[in-house]
């Protein structure tokens, strides 16, 4: 894993002013981002590895040569807490896939979702997630890459705070990663209020798994329009009625003086949003030296 003396920030995906700007390759994305003072970039595979190996390993060393700090999100089909156990243990297989593709990358960060808690009691998701990370530990173990599980945004999705944290608990290899904007969708809002509530998050992964988990926190942010089950879509900054906004954000990361990875996932301003959330937190930053 790379340490981080600074917080850093970049899009999950292409923004689609970049290809509105004629830009068509993921190659081309490093330099792109390097140029609007971005450092960070969680490549997409929420659909599937389809990019050859020779194509992955060139845009890591583009990634490399212009600084951009990697990461990549693995198939949404992982199931960690899937009830057909065939279908379940197959996550692994994904998972070993995307640990390749990370490493070509340079990608020192993998986000799996944790799965789903729909037709099965809460308890009995998480006994299955971790008996399927316990068994990918068998396969995976070993990698230096970090295996990160993420706060899911719909109700019957695994993915609390709390669960993660536990699945977590399995190895020092699983990190958890906070989707700021899940989180606060699955509580039906005002989940962060301001700087507190955010700081919440950093202390209670500090204590439950150690303070290095929540100083280099990866971290997914986007504002996110929910109902009474949960997210329901992706929004952008411009956005006024649903949240969370990042100011209280910007101004945790300075007082707890962490250093986490934040990937925006705004709904086609990634990029856009990023360099914002980045302002943001320069702005606090010199407010409250």
């Amino acid at each position: 894993m790379i340490k981080q003396d600074r917080p850093t920030f970049g899009p999950g995906g292409n923004s689609e002013s970049f290809y509105n700007e004629g830009f068509k390759s993921t190659l081309q994305a490093p330099s792109w981002l390097k140029a609007r003072g971005l450092d960070a970039y969680e490549y997409q595979a929420g659909n599937g590895l389809t990019a050859s190996d020779a194509t992955l390993s060139a845009v890591g060393k583009k990634a490399a040569e212009y600084g951009i700090l990697m990461s990549l999100h693995t198939p949404y089909f992982i199931s960690l807490s899937g009830v057909v156990e065939e279908k379940r243990l197959k996550s692994i297989e994904y998972i070993s896939k995307s640990l390749h593709a990370a490493e070509l990358l340079g990608a020192d960060t993998i986000v799996i979702h944790t799965g789903s808690a729909a037709k099965i009691s809460r308890e009995e998701a998480l006994s299955l997630a971790s008996d399927t990370l316990e068994k990918n530990l068998e396969v995976n173990g070993g990698t230096s890459i970090r295996m990160g599980l993420e706060t899911m945004g719909k109700l019957n999705q695994l993915g609390t705070l709390d669960e993660v944290i536990e699945l977590c608990k399995r190895h020092p290899v699983y990190h958890p990663v906070v989707d700021f904007g899940h989180l606060n969708a699955r509580n039906i809002g005002g989940y962060f209020t301001d700087c507190d509530s955010y700081r919440r998050i950093f202390d209670k992964i500090g204590s439950s798994l150690g303070d290095e988990y929540a100083y280099n926190l990866h971290c997914h942010f986007s504002k996110i329009e929910y109902t009474s089950a949960g997210e329901k879509k992706h929004l952008t900054f411009e956005d006024t009625q649903y949240g969370p906004e990042f100011d209280g954000l910007a101004e945790a990361i300075v007082r707890e003086g962490v250093c986490p990875r934040i990937i925006c996932e705004s709904a086609g301003t990634m990029a856009e949003d990023a360099l914002s959330m980045k302002n943001m937190w320069l702005s606090a930053k010199e407010a409250l030296s």
